[in-house]
């Protein structure tokens, strides 16, 4: 389906295989700007329940990557990474060969922990991204632990990491701030400020409103912080907004992110520009159901490409409550 992007500009803001399949009949996804697909909820990848490392009974924030052209001898073509938030939290890994799943947890989970001295001792660590960095040839963890500190970690193998370092802390933010976690890092060139890697990221205030900020970086390392919100949760009508992830079409640049379930509980998406200098807010990406699994919340979402059908993966059903699920286009 292909829809003028701005004919939206007005729209309603250890070891098993485990899966289940959900079912939402043929119910549709709001339509996209023009060139994105209509994602449709397909199954549940994982819930918390089958997995052998559980120690709070809750998991978020999914990452998918395909590892079978980047690494030797990868467990699956798919390594999804994912975490529980509440303490100890701890990064986790699955791995399958299609995006649909089935997918397998990794026997030794968690594979970075709360604990990872001389480095750091925090009460919790989630929000597994990974990113491969093609200059080293290596996946680049980026995680959170406390929520104040974001913090980066590398592979070899996607599977034993080596500590880095912080890359954002709130003191690196506007005086008030009291979050800078849950962050996405992607390749993307901005030519006028000599970076090649841009960092989208959850930021909270003492006013306790939450929006997505984000930064650029030449080497994915060492970042420079925009002190105003990229998406401002009052101008989507939201009291809170999170779960940034950057999309090319149309020659230009877009922003996927999801609101609280009270203001929605959907996906939506903005425009911003190849130069991030536009602020179009396009409405709803993704129409998240009051069926089960998502029970009025589709969060964090994450996209990847099987044998060229486009998928995304998100959180599903209530925060802490939920479960990892999938959406084919």
């Amino acid at each position: 389906m292909e829809l003028d992007r701005r004919s939206l500009l007005g729209a309603a803001m250890a070891g098993g295989a485990l899966f289940a399949v959900g079912g939402f009949g043929t119910r549709q996804a709001a339509a996209a700007p023009g060139g994105f697909p209509d994602y449709r909820h397909l199954s549940t990848l994982l819930r918390p329940e089958q997995l052998k490392y559980n120690p709070t009974g809750e998991i978020i924030f999914p990452c998918v990557r395909g590892v079978y052209d980047r690494l030797s001898d990868p467990l699956g073509r798919y390594y999804l990474y994912y975490a529980p938030h509440d303490k100890p939290g701890g990064i986790c890994l699955a791995y399958g060969d299609s995006l649909e799943g089935p997918f397998t947890e990794h026997p030794h989970n968690p594979i970075v922990s709360n604990v990872w001295k001389p480095h750091y001792e925090v009460s919790h660590v989630s929000s597994p991204h990974v990113m491969w960095h093609a200059e080293s040839k290596e996946l680049w963890l980026y995680f959170h632990g406390e929520n104040t500190t974001t913090r980066l970690a590398r592979s070899k193998d996607g599977i034993r990491f080596s500590y880095d370092k912080v890359v954002l802390n709130a003191s690196m933010m506007p005086e008030g701030t009291t979050e800078t976690s849950y962050a996405r890092v992607f390749r993307h060139d901005l030519p006028a400020r000599e970076a090649r890697f841009v960092m989208l990221f959850m930021h909270n205030t003492t006013a306790n409103h939450r929006d997505i900020c984000w930064g650029w970086s030449p080497d994915g390392r060492d970042w420079t912080f925009d002190p105003e919100p990229l998406i401002d949760h009052a101008a989507v009508g939201a009291q809170d907004v999170g779960g940034g992830h950057l999309l090319h079409r149309n020659d230009s640049t877009y922003v996927v992110y999801h609101t609280d379930k009270g203001s929605g509980g959907n996906v939506l998406i903005t425009e911003v520009g190849n130069d991030f200098s536009r602020r179009e807010h396009l409405g709803i990406f993704y129409d998240s159901s009051a069926a089960q699994p998502e029970n009025g919340r589709a969060a964090a979402p994450a996209f990847g490409t099987d044998r060229g059908v486009p998928y995304m993966v998100y959180e599903a059903g209530e925060r802490l409550a939920g479960v990892i699920a999938v959406a084919r286009g």
